[in-house]
């Protein structure tokens, strides 16, 4: 895949991980829309990349609203041509014992985690195929969709799905003889803003989780991560290169994979619940 002179979209792209991608698809020539739902952070991602001749616009659009992606994809195919690459890239997140979390937390995660990537490949990718020129959908998953962190049921739940997502349009695409690649990535521990995804939540879904000690004692462990976690920056530059290569599944995060071979040796073995001692 050749993202010089491509048009690339960025959901989520205010901000972390899609901010990034925006910032590493530029450098790669590509022209790049970004959308997202917080309009001021929009404007000034915006303002930021718009230097050195850089092509980029911004669209607000909420994921977890299949009208507002279809209108997305519409006025970016009338501006500015066929979209060539796709980074579903927005997410959110929220914590909770799966006792705790309410459905408010539950709806949401869905809504935008899941219903937002489905959105994107409706409304992007028979565009795609009517276009007939080689295409890729980069989903930005989590090694929360390999993996199950206590404390993160519904985020686990929803990024789970969106593997599955990306997996079966893949297949799908292959199947049909489509020239579409399709990539889905799986940070872990990256320095974003993905725990303040909050400052997002609508207002009709406001009964959130009250941290309780078992979570309070929760994030306590996983705070001692902080000082490995990756940036933002580093995950864009690992996911543009498998666009470019057309590579499916994405590690960032080295120790990711014999966590992820772990796992799978686990649930094999009939003993799962041994990853998740104390």
């Amino acid at each position: 895949m050749e993202l010089n002179g491509a048009v690339a979209v960025v959901t989520g792209g205010a901000s972390g991980i899609g901010l990034a991608l925006a910032r590493r698809a530029l450098a790669e020539g590509a022209r790049v829309v970004l959308a997202d739902v917080e309009e001021a952070a929009l404007d000034r991602a915006v303002a930021e990349l718009s230097t050195n001749g850089n092509q980029v616009w911004g669209v607000r659009t909420d994921v977890s609203d299949a009208s507002s992606v279809e209108a997305l994809a519409r006025e970016v195919s009338e501006r500015h041509g066929d979209v060539r690459v796709v980074f579903a890239n927005a997410g959110v997140t929220a914590s909770g014992a799966m006792w705790e979390s309410t459905i408010d937390d539950w709806r949401w995660m869905l809504d935008v985690n899941v219903m937002g990537t489905v959105h994107c490949v409706r409304s992007f990718v028979p565009r795609m195929i009517d276009a007939g020129l080689p295409a890729h959908v980069c989903i930005t998953g989590s090694l929360a969709g390999y993996l199950n962190q206590p404390g993160f049921g519904a985020y686990n739940a929803s990024k789970h799905a969106v593997v599955a997502i990306a997996e079966t349009l893949a297949a799908d695409l292959r199947e049909a003889g489509h020239a579409i690649g399709v990539t889905v990535v799986a940070p872990w521990f990256v320095s974003t803003r993905l725990a303040q995804s909050a400052r997002n939540r609508p207002s009709a879904l406001t009964d959130a989780t009250v941290a309780s000690p078992y979570m309070q004692a929760l994030w306590g462990k996983l705070a001692a991560y902080r000082e490995i976690a990756q940036t933002a920056d580093e995950v864009a530059a690992q996911t543009v290169d498998a666009v470019k290569a057309d590579r499916f599944s994405v590690f960032p995060f080295p120790p990711s994979i014999d966590a992820v071979r772990a796992r799978f040796e686990a649930v094999l073995g009939g003993d799962v619940l041994g990853l998740y001692q104390p």
